[in-house]
């Protein structure tokens, strides 16, 4: 498939998650994934962030000064701090970035293992990586087996359980410190029961929709250098594997020139 034809079947996949997020059922799961996200966000602090993924923003409650968000194309940017690039070619430093979210991407992309790469590229040492992922378990999962729902999402591409997701963290060197699940309801309900929430997270039970893995950079034997991220403007270039923050004019910044591995 052509650089063109992935992104317009990127920008595709974007706005059929913004019906999603935007939709009864989308709205109810933010609000408990929002919840179950902030008291991590709050402990967090640095000078970036990046949120990947099609709903609004999770993050904003964290003192991280800077936060970024991500679209396939200029069109679908709706912030001023807006990178548009290739999932698979971040155009940012290594390890720069002090909090990445990754928000139910992993189970609908073609290629999730170089998304998950790049994501703990850009992660600082001292980052945490966050992975927002829809449980095969909860009722969302089971409900997958009605006929026609797996057409279009959230039921749609392939979802993994934390186990797997931790198997794929370790590959790019990271740990997971905690699974948190949320999204607790009776069937036929949407997520919202304050009592179900709260006593399914106290024990922290695997039934709910959804999963927030929190990891972090395995420790380094020698302590290395990160490069200084500056985002004052707009990263140059429109086309396919060029980053376009939407701003006020400014240097680009360092861009990789070697392919991520498969």
């Amino acid at each position: 498939m052509s650089n063109s034809q992935e992104t317009v079947a990127l920008a595709q996949l974007y706005r059929e998650g913004q019906r999603y997020w935007s939709s009864e059922n989308g709205q109810a799961h933010w609000r408990a994934e929002r919840a179950c996200l902030g008291p991590v966000c709050e402990r967090l602090h640095g000078g970036h962030s990046l949120e990947l993924g099609m709903a609004p923003a999770l993050s904003d409650m964290s003192p991280i000064q800077h936060g970024m968000r991500w679209a396939p194309t200029r069109e679908l940017t709706n912030t001023s701090s807006t990178l548009v690039c290739p999932l698979d070619a971040i155009p940012l430093p290594d390890e720069c970035l002090h909090l990445v979210i990754v928000h139910h991407l992993l189970e609908v992309i073609a290629d999730p293992h170089r998304l998950l790469r790049e994501a703990a590229r850009i992660t600082a040492d001292d980052g945490c990586l966050i992975v927002l992922g829809w449980m095969p378990l909860g009722l969302s999962g089971l409900s997958r087996l009605t006929p026609g729902r797996r057409q279009r999402l959230p039921w749609r591409g392939q979802w993994r359980t934390p186990a797997k997701l931790s198997d794929w963290l370790a590959i790019v060197d990271f740990r997971v410190e905690q699974v948190d699940y949320c999204g607790f309801h009776l069937p036929g309900s949407l997520p919202g029961n304050a009592t179900l929430e709260t006593l399914g997270r106290r024990h922290n039970m695997p039934f709910g929709d959804s999963y927030v893995i929190q990891a972090r950079r395995r420790t380094r034997l020698a302590q290395i250098q990160r490069p200084r991220l500056r985002l004052q403007g707009s990263l140059g270039g429109g086309a396919l594997g060029h980053a376009i923050r939407i701003g006020s004019s400014a240097p680009e910044p360092t861009r990789r020139t070697t392919e991520v591995e498969r």
